[in-house]
């Protein structure tokens, strides 16, 4: 048994001829990521607080579909989703509709520490978050290698900050103009891909749209606690996915991989759905049937992966 950590940065219909300037930031902010989570795990962070840590620097870049960069509603503006779970307790926490709070994920996580309620909503939830607000600022990472094995440079949660911005900080240029790609084609557009030829189109998805998910991070450590948190919502919660995968686990015997794999293969539509998963004894896997998932894992025996494409991996 050892500690294992996996996180996205969405799956879908991903080119293979996405343009290095788009796909060399990516491949660094999963590495950066990784990186982090994995010196706070060796630091001795709970899986809550590693989980919440790597989801708030997703939601931080602006290259994923999470907090700064997250997709435009039809009117401009942003409205945000996380949820977060503590597989020791069961406990979870979840909010939606947030603008003007940098970390969703946080937020989530007070939900499930500090109410006795599982979700909060828009204004309630903004409202909530300014209540808990920590009067110290997040501090800030000088050097992902300067927190290796480093508990001091890793600061107690309480510092990792509640900060509220305006809600213009989330809106960057690359997502006013696909905002404007999608309103011209008609269609909903999710993703950070390039527009889709019209001589690609009977490729893409059926409705034409291109779908990629949003972030998220999945944990345990060297003692068999789990955590896992996600920063916004998809269509894959009605899938059910994770709790077909602990089912085969549980009730017919299967290993993670051949579980996750299966679900994924077998009990999702075709080019729909990726899986970041872990073990309690410290498996990892990370399933898709996309054509792509910007993806990383690593585990205690020093196994490691960054990864776009099923067969070009990034390290």
């Amino acid at each position: 048994m050892g500690w294992a950590i996996a996180l996205h940065g969405g799956a879908g219909d991903i080119p293979r001829s996405m343009p290095p300037e788009r796909r060399e930031p990516r491949e660094a902010a999963l590495r950066h990521c990784l990186q982090i989570g994995v010196d706070a795990i060796k630091a001795g962070r709970s899986p809550l607080d590693v989980v919440e840590l790597v989801v708030r620097e997703l939601e931080d870049n602006p290259h994923f579909n999470a907090g700064k960069g997250s997709v435009l509603t039809s009117n401009g503006t942003v409205e945000m989703e996380a949820c977060i779970m503590d597989g020791n307790t069961k406990k979870c926490g979840a909010v939606s509709g947030i603008s003007t709070v940098k970390n969703a994920i946080s937020v989530a996580r007070l939900v499930m520490e500090k109410t006795p309620h599982i979700y909060l909503g828009f204004d309630g939830a903004e409202a909530f978050a300014r209540e808990q607000n920590y009067s110290v600022p997040r501090v800030l990472y000088c050097s992902s290698k300067l927190l290796r094995a480093s508990s001091w440079l890793i600061p107690p949660r309480e510092y990792w900050g509640m900060e509220t911005v305006d809600s213009s900080h989330f809106i960057t240029p690359e997502n006013i103009e696909r905002l404007k790609q999608a309103k011209a084609a008609n269609r909903v557009q999710i993703d950070y891909t390039q527009p889709i030829p019209k001589a690609e189109e009977e490729t893409s998805l059926p409705n034409g749209d291109s779908q990629i998910g949003t972030v998220g991070c999945v944990v345990v450590d060297g003692y068999g606690n789990l955590a896992a948190a996600t920063s916004t919502g998809e269509a894959i919660i009605r899938a059910t996915v994770a709790r077909d995968v602990a089912a085969l686990m549980e009730y017919k015997g299967l290993s993670l991989k051949d579980a996750a794999t299966y679900v994924i293969e077998e009990c999702t539509p075709e080019r729909t759905a990726g899986l970041i998963a872990v073990s309690a004894t410290g498996e990892v896997t990370m399933p898709f049937n996309t054509v792509g998932m910007f993806r990383a894992c690593a585990t205690e025996d020093g196994d490691s992966e960054v990864a776009i494409w099923h067969d070009e991996p990034c390290d």
